[in-house]
């Protein structure tokens, strides 16, 4: 079975659940649509191939085996039109229930770690940016990392640098308080409200203190050193995605960048359990 075959096979399943229409045909029936799970999963798949919705497609058209696992044949594969417009219809409620679990294939330990990197907002041409008023910039995506499995629990996007890093890993820890032990970050994230915020949701804060003065030394000593070490884990994965899944998203639109980007975390966390 070759690897992408099994990327497949773990991901049609957990859309089904997420989508909540496993039951339904993958292909349009009786003037129907697709079914919800196969259009995540070809989009999935789309992520994973690393190309465009047209070069997807055609790909797909030579694979009937991968088509077939999705519930399609070759023939009734979408047009590429079709599967851009289906794009905007996935929610990003559905990204982060899709993101949850695939990381639970790696039995997460509650550990983790936190750390920000920018994506490139993928290059267009001059006429193309004046006719649309399109503005290239970088992404900032947050992504919280389990330091044990290195799998991706949670995610974070955002257009504009604006903001406190701290606010938003708080933000993220609300969304996971039950999922969670401890949280590591590096001094970007020292501030005070969010160690306090930590500690009342029962996650132990592993963000060394910035030194203004002696006691801030002594804070930092009591840090279990071994754990908040783990933090580079963040840096590795946001590496190790980069490399394999690109660093520069395809879309336009900041709402499909931000679908794209979960989408990316959900197609890493499957592409690492299923080689190992």
């Amino acid at each position: 079975m070759t690897q992408i075959s099994r990327f497949t096979g773990e991901i049609v399943p957990i859309a089904q659940v997420v989508t909540g229409d496993g039951d339904e045909s993958a292909a349009p029936e009786g003037g129907g649509g697709f079914a919800d799970y196969a259009l995540v999963s070809l989009h999935c798949l789309r992520i994973y191939l690393d190309a465009s919705y047209r070069m997807t497609i055609d790909l797909l058209k030579e694979m009937p085996q991968i088509t077939g696992e999705v519930g399609l044949e070759a023939a009734d594969l979408p047009s590429p039109s079709t599967l851009c417009k289906a794009f905007d219809r996935i929610e990003m409620s559905i990204c982060r229930v899709l993101l949850r679990q695939s990381a639970q294939l790696h039995d997460p330990s509650k550990h983790a770690a936190i750390d920000a990197t920018f994506y490139e907002r993928s290059a267009a041409s001059r006429h193309y940016c004046q006719r649309i008023s399109y503005r290239v910039q970088k992404l900032k995506v947050a992504k919280l990392v389990d330091t044990d499995s290195q799998a991706i629990l949670d995610v974070h996007c955002s257009t504009t640098r604006e903001g406190s890093d701290a606010d938003l890993a708080e933000q993220i820890a609300r969304r996971n308080a039950g999922d969670l032990r401890s949280l590591a970050a590096d001094k970007g994230y020292d501030k005070q409200a969010l160690r306090k915020a930590l500690r009342e949701l029962g996650i132990r804060p592993l963000i060394k203190h910035r030194i203004f003065a002696p006691y801030d030394h002594a804070h930092n000593a009591r840090i279990d050193k071994q754990r908040y070490n783990q933090r580079s884990m963040t840096e590795t994965v946001n590496s190790a995605v980069k490399r394999s899944l690109g660093f520069a998203v395809r879309a336009r639109s900041w709402f499909r960048e931000f679908r794209e980007i979960a989408l990316m975390c959900v197609v890493y966390n499957i592409k690492r359990a299923v080689k190992q």
